[in-house]
């Protein structure tokens, strides 16, 4: 299993910096027993300058309070301590590339009333894209996305990543890459930790908001394309339209910007390097390091 912390990493937990193998919670956490929880997974880049920055990192601290807002749990921080406090971990632990992990957590409460008080930690660990940097062979997963009725579908709660957990599980154990979910409607949703885009004939197309979480990098690649006049258009879609596409990719935080190769074993009709997808990958590349389209996004 991979190790994400030593005896010398630093966390940031409850207002102090702590070693992480020093670290404690309460194992009666409502977080611990009932998924109640909800974080971000940001990251940090070193920049073409050599400077440190968080990429979009107030737009994610945003989002840790709406998630929490949404699921019933207080937060009294501010983003601009969390974002300082951030900073201060990657600083302690000597990094500059690093995957970002802030969590708000319940304290111990083996009841469902409501909890009066949050808890919060900031963990870093340097992490290669969580996708890897191949072309991904995609499956259309037996797990459908949950019904928005159910849940707050648009707050990052721990609890909803067991549907992700199950979903790509069952792809990596029949041999592909990542799986691909869908609505209970049968429309195209979102993978398990990212969302997604197709391409055909020059336009990309991605689900609308309503059964995915409407992502950060997602809305960076809208932004992008807004910027390179490349069309958008954000609607429902089957497997089937998908499998006719020239190309498709993920993005997330986590992914950044992948391509697939496949899906389902139908190979797209386009070479990758020959897409719009591929100019898009590239330019987000550029951008979290600020070699080309400047630092809009550095700082929010």
């Amino acid at each position: 299993m991979a190790s994400y912390y030593n005896d010398a990493t630093v966390i940031f937990l409850n207002g102090s910096f702590v070693k992480a193998a020093e670290a404690k919670m309460d194992f009666y956490s409502q977080s611990l027993h009932y998924g109640y929880s909800v974080f971000e997974g940001i990251r940090s880049y070193k920049t073409e300058s050599g400077d440190t920055k968080i990429f979009r990192a107030a737009a994610h601290f945003d989002r840790l309070k709406n998630s929490a807002l949404a699921m019933n749990m207080p937060y009294t921080w501010n983003t601009e301590e969390l974002i300082s406090a951030t900073y201060q971990v990657l600083k302690r632990n000597n990094m500059q590339d690093a995957y970002i992990r802030p969590v708000v957590y319940a304290p111990a409460n083996m009841s469902f009333a409501v909890n009066t008080e949050s808890m919060i930690f900031i963990e870093a660990w340097e992490m290669a894209p969580f996708l890897g940097d191949k072309l991904l062979r995609v499956m259309i997963s037996s797990f459908q996305r949950p019904n928005p009725r159910g849940f707050k579908i648009e707050a990052k709660a721990a609890g909803h990543y067991v549907n992700s957990i199950l979903a790509s599980q069952e792809a990596k154990t029949k041999g592909f890459d990542e799986a691909l979910l869908t609505d209970m409607n049968d429309n195209i949703a979102e993978g398990p930790g990212a969302n997604m885009f197709f391409e055909k004939d020059g336009k990309l197309v991605t689900p609308p908001p309503g059964n995915i979480l409407p992502g950060i990098t997602r809305a960076t690649v809208l932004d992008i394309c807004k910027k390179w006049g490349i069309e958008v258009e954000e609607r429902l879609f089957k497997a089937d339209e998908l499998k006719n596409a020239d190309g498709a990719f993920f993005c997330g935080t986590a992914a950044e910007v992948i391509g697939w190769e496949s899906l389902d074993d139908v190979r797209f009709k386009k070479d990758w390097n020959e897409t719009v997808s591929k100019t898009v990958q590239k330019a987000y590349k550029d951008l979290v390091i600020e070699k080309e389209l400047g630092s809009q996004y550095s700082a929010a």
